[in-house]
């Protein structure tokens, strides 16, 4: 056990017990821990020091708080949030299964039927979300869950508190959100106004992945990406595999316009 996991699990002790860790991304460490109040296990994730250290502990609890009123079967609850001897951490489900990006990674492209299934759920999930006035704002295939073949769509209200909590301090500390292959042109230019359509951006992006086997835009670096995003169009979907309907690459495209006006109105719409 590291130093910090210990440290974690000192501040923890009377509420969780930290088993192992899963993983770490960009924003946070998650570990597996078992709820001693609920008798459960679940994904406890950590904020990286750094990225607290821009928001600090109040706001970031608040901002994170408006997403755990949200219940759909597609989107990760939040069961918990809060401090610990400096840690900001959130607490969800622990789902045996795997995500996106793992099922990406092993096989490339998914077939057409279930990519289109993923799809219009993950979809269902933020047209709810968006309805309560929660935007995901990191929509990506390591954020979406998979669970018996059905998606679950994690980390609601992290890239909201994230970037409600810091604002403009968070590019300023060399922070960003986002993954750039599914960032929108808006977030890729930090736009002040982001949209329900940044998201059915991203969710395109993923559609298109699913397809195609590579996100819509690539690079050797992430601003190398970037400026793919907003100054190129994708090609067409159907350049990569030519099986793909015609309805189907028409939505895709239609989800990847640059302007958040041409795009699908809702993500129920896509």
């Amino acid at each position: 056990m590291t130093a910090i996991t210990e440290r974690l699990s000192a501040a923890l002790v009377d509420r969780y017990r930290i088993e192992r860790e899963l993983g770490a991304g960009g924003m946070a460490t998650v570990y597996l821990a078992q709820d001693l109040k609920h008798d459960r296990k679940v994904a406890l994730k950590v904020l990286k020091p750094e990225l607290a250290a821009v928001l600090g502990a109040e706001r970031f609890v608040v901002e994170i708080k408006t997403t755990a009123s949200l219940q759909h079967p597609h989107i990760l609850p939040l069961f918990d949030s809060g401090t610990a001897d400096g840690f900001l951490y959130y607490v969800m489900p622990y789902i045996e299964g795997e995500t996106l990006r793992d099922k990406l990674n092993r096989e490339t492209q998914v077939g057409i039927d279930e990519a289109v299934k993923i799809a219009t759920e993950v979809a269902d999930a933020l047209d709810y979300a968006h309805r309560h006035g929660v935007i995901h704002r990191d929509i990506k295939p390591e954020n979406i869950l998979l669970h018996d073949g059905r998606p679950m769509v994690a980390d609601f209200g992290i890239a909201l508190a994230v970037s409600a909590a810091a604002g403009g301090r968070m590019t300023e500390t060399g922070l960003s959100l986002g993954t750039p292959h599914y960032m929108s042109p808006e977030q890729a230019t930090a736009a002040k106004e982001i949209t329900a359509r940044s998201d059915v951006y991203s969710l395109g992006s993923v559609l298109y992945e699913m397809l195609a086997g590579t996100p819509p835009h690539t690079g050797a670096s992430a601003q190398q990406i970037i400026m793919k995003i907003v100054t190129e169009e994708a090609p067409p979907v159907t350049n990569l595999r030519k099986s793909v309907p015609a309805n189907v690459a028409d939505a895709v495209a239609q989800a990847l316009e640059k302007l958040p006006a041409d795009r699908f109105t809702t993500a129920a719409d896509f």
